[in-house]
């Protein structure tokens, strides 16, 4: 993927940060002075300072320029060994609805459950699209399709966003009722009861849902919390034949956050299409990752229609509108019958409704918006973790969505801390939901996507307290 001028100078500048040529406080050169000096536009020089921002490396002050942003020191996640263990039927069902029902309690403070908040929603702006549409079309409120699952502007539009990484054949797109569906549906078309799915390690809760209740079994493959799974340790599984299908978050994995590298995705490409696995590629935080152009996904890659990717709108305009949808590949005509057969139709109305948003410029101004608070709202999450949380704890350092992977000393048990958070009015989401073989019993994920406030503050500061009590 090509790299633009300002790109490099962002990263050029970030890199004298990272370095502390320029401290946290500190006035960066003025636009005009990194102009003369690089030779570059005054306009490629306020592109690159606005992705400093988005980034939350700066922050602009009005007649006084840009100013490196302070952040507490903190210490990243650690690397997980390189070992794989054997495939195993996953079991946390149970133990995840207990969870999710606490983490319900009245007047909690809600750090667990990973939905974006209403105020940072384009809620209005939906509002007036839904009224246009009804009076424009309103035969859609009433239509229904036993077969057709399809809106010809809607799938114009998820054309369209794709031409961004490659060329689409608009017939391989399934729409879904989410991309959860979506999801569920193309386990069922790759693999079988009894099946493995390589799955990262650590991944969303509900991934792991599905494979139990699919009857499947995971296999974890170790992730780093930068750059996402390990290829090499991939490649010995599919090599000895113990996954036949994989199921991965390649942009902004939750909860790590991390985003893998295109050489990583190109190379994973090349293994799927060597050892003809098909991988379905959850994509639904990818346009919610904090670079300046959206990472492109592993489907970029794939010359064998072994990529199934699975993605909706939810997270960045309404999770109300439940429609998702599906680039099958050669799975295509599997996993529409699938979807047929499940569930019938998806609304049109809805699928019209979020293509008259997609088709101006509504929703890429929404998503600078969006990453721009994201970032600034995990900062500042981060920063509170710091302070209150035992100096051994590690944190994440998310590239996209916005959850925080927090890994705190080995003998603090996340599961049993839970009980003793919730009855102090502060829910999050223990470590050991987020793998088939119950690891990560020290870590926890904060949501991190509300706006800060003095009882936010005040449940960080509880929760660190405990984990202090727990050591």
């Amino acid at each position: 993927m090509q790299i633009n001028l300002y790109e490099h100078l962002a990263n050029e500048l970030g890199a004298l940060i990272d370095t502390r040529v320029f401290a946290p406080g500190e006035r960066l050169p003025s636009i005009r002075h990194l102009a003369q000096q690089k030779r570059l536009s005054i306009s490629t020089v306020m592109q690159a300072l606005r992705l400093m921002e988005d980034r939350g490396q700066v922050d602009a002050r009005p007649q006084s320029g840009y100013f490196v942003r302070h952040r507490a020191p903190r210490r990243p996640c650690s690397a997980q060994a390189l070992h794989l263990k054997e495939p195993a039927f996953v079991g946390i069902n149970n133990l995840l609805m207990r969870v999710l029902k606490d983490n319900e309690t009245a007047n909690i403070v809600q750090l667990g459950t990973a939905w974006p908040p209403d105020e940072i929603l384009p809620i209005k702006r939906m509002q007036r699209t839904i009224s246009a549409v009804a009076r424009r079309e309103p035969a859609l409120l009433g239509k229904v399709s036993c077969y057709d699952s399809s809106e010809s502007n809607f799938l114009r539009q998820v054309t369209r966003r794709a031409l961004d990484w490659g060329k689409l054949d608009p017939g391989e797109i399934v729409v879904t009722n989410s991309c959860t569906e979506a999801i569920s549906l193309c386990l069922r078309a790759v693999a079988r009861p009894g099946d493995t799915i390589a799955i990262e390690s650590a991944t969303y809760f509900v991934l792991l849902q599905m494979i139990e209740s699919l009857g499947m079994k995971a296999l974890e493959i170790p992730t780093d919390p930068k750059t996402g799974p390990s290829l090499d340790a991939l490649e010995l599984a599919l090599r000895a034949g113990l996954a036949q299908a994989c199921l991965f978050v390649p942009n902004a994995n939750n909860p790590l956050g991390c985003v893998m590298p295109d050489a990583n995705k190109q190379r994973l490409a090349g293994l799927l299409s060597q050892f003809d696995i098909p991988l379905v590629e959850d994509d639904v935080y990818g346009d919610l990752c904090f670079a300046q152009q959206r990472p492109w996904p592993v489907k970029a890659w794939d010359t064998s229609g072994n990529v199934l990717l699975c993605s909706s709108f939810s997270k960045a305009v309404t999770p109300a509108s439940r429609v998702g949808y599906v680039l099958a590949g050669r799975f295509a005509q599997e996993v529409a019958l699938l979807k047929t057969v499940s569930s019938g139709a998806t609304s049109h109305f809805f699928q019209a409704v979020l293509a008259d948003f997609l088709e101006g410029s509504s929703y890429d101004q929404q998503l600078r918006k969006m990453r721009r608070t994201l970032v600034q709202r995990i900062a500042r999450m981060s920063d509170a973790v710091v302070a209150s949380f035992p100096p051994e704890c590690r944190l994440s350092e998310p590239q996209g969505g916005f959850v925080l992977w927090v890994e705190m000393p080995a003998q603090v048990d996340a599961l049993a801390l839970h009980g003793t958070a919730i009855a102090q009015g502060v829910a999050y989401m223990p470590g050991q939901l987020f793998s088939a073989s119950g690891k990560f019993g020290n870590y926890l994920r904060l949501n991190c996507g509300n706006a800060w406030t003095p009882r936010i503050e005040q449940a960080i500061t509880c929760l660190g307290g405990l984990v202090k009590d727990a050591l």
